[in-house]
């Protein structure tokens, strides 16, 4: 991996803003409505708002439920989050096996 930072999305802040506030959330519920009302602070969502601050993955992953897109079209700043949040996730995905491992060679 090397000692060279990676790129920050540059919109992945107000992306997250917005669906706060579509949602008609404050900081605090929205903590409530992704799960993590217990590990992390309101300021927290703060910093991921205002760009200071990357919110690790599993938070994007529920970001992008709640909201009802795909995790790329968070952080992929050439992505636009739809007109409407909620939005209409494209594809479910396919959920492994409970107990399914992945085989060694």
């Amino acid at each position: 991996m090397g000692n060279t930072s990676r790129t920050k999305a540059a919109r992945l802040g107000g992306k997250l803003l917005r669906i706060r506030v579509e949602l008609g959330l404050s900081q605090s519920g929205m903590l409530e409505r992704l799960g993590f009302s217990e590990e992390l602070f309101r300021s927290n969502v703060s910093q991921y708002e205002l760009g200071t601050r990357e919110p690790p993955l599993p938070v994007l992953l529920e970001y992008a439920r709640a909201a009802g897109v795909y995790v790329d079209d968070l952080i992929d700043d050439e992505f636009d989050l739809p007109a409407k949040i909620p939005g209409t996730v494209r594809h479910e995905g396919i959920k492994r096996k409970a107990g399914a491992r992945s085989k060694k060679r």
